[in-house]
């Protein structure tokens, strides 16, 4: 028996039939090299310059353009007001950072620090006409994350048939790290109220709340808190 098993084991190390099978099973989906070739721009591409041009640039705006002159890209101390499909529209209020546009010139994003009373970090990454998630850090200390449905594409005859921004829908999910460092996630329903949160409470328990339509915890799941 024991010679038996070392001739199976020495035939399952040297078959190059069984090595392929074995290969094949471990290695994931991969393109082709032929694929790859195909969307190769350039096998030495620049990713360093000599020397700056210049050691320190002071500017008030910078600009980053595509090859057909659109603005893709601002860099500013006071972002422009916001484009979207082809009309500028107020800010609430001014953001210093960098804005980032798609290639009609709509305003698709940017992140920065909006001047309100305390100061308050920003992020956002935007839907065509509202923003798609965001990121807040408020000057008490909470963070906010969120993400947004998608709302339905509204366009106005009297506005040249263009795009409605600030199309109202629901916020369907949410984190939040409180000022009080309480953490939280919810998930909304369609009418933007939370209805399902996972939490921990101030005793230090996690725990999955059920709210009713008026935001009432109608059932709290807790299980350690209940073995206590």
């Amino acid at each position: 028996m024991k010679t038996l098993n070392c001739i199976i084991i020495a035939f399952a190390v040297s078959s190059p039939a069984l090595h392929a099978h074995a290969a094949e099973r471990a290695s994931p989906k991969r393109p082709s090299v032929e694929q790859l070739q195909k969307v190769i721009v350039s096998r030495s591409p620049q990713t360093r310059v000599e020397a700056a041009d210049s050691d320190r640039i002071t500017a008030r705006r910078i600009d980053i353009v595509d090859e057909q002159g659109v603005i893709r890209m601002t860099l500013s101390g006071q972002t422009p007001a916001p484009i979207i499909d082809g009309i500028q529209y107020k800010r609430a209020f001014n953001v210093a950072g960098m804005v980032l546009y798609d290639d009609k010139g709509s305003e698709r994003g940017g992140f920065g620090t909006a001047d309100v009373d305390g100061g308050m970090a920003v992020l956002a990454l935007d839907h065509p006409a509202m923003d798609a998630i965001g990121w807040r850090v408020s000057p008490d200390g909470e963070v906010r994350f969120s993400i947004n449905q998608a709302p339905p594409l509204i366009r106005e005859p009297r506005l040249d048939n263009r795009l409605i921004p600030g199309v109202q829908t629901p916020t369907r999910i949410q984190m939040v790290v409180g000022a009080d460092g309480t953490p939280a996630i919810a998930l909304n329903d369609k009418q933007d109220r939370a209805r399902l949160r996972l939490t921990v409470t101030p005793e230090g328990y996690g725990a999955i709340e059920f709210l009713d339509a008026q935001g009432k915890v109608i059932h709290t799941l807790a299980p350690e808190a209940a073995q206590q």
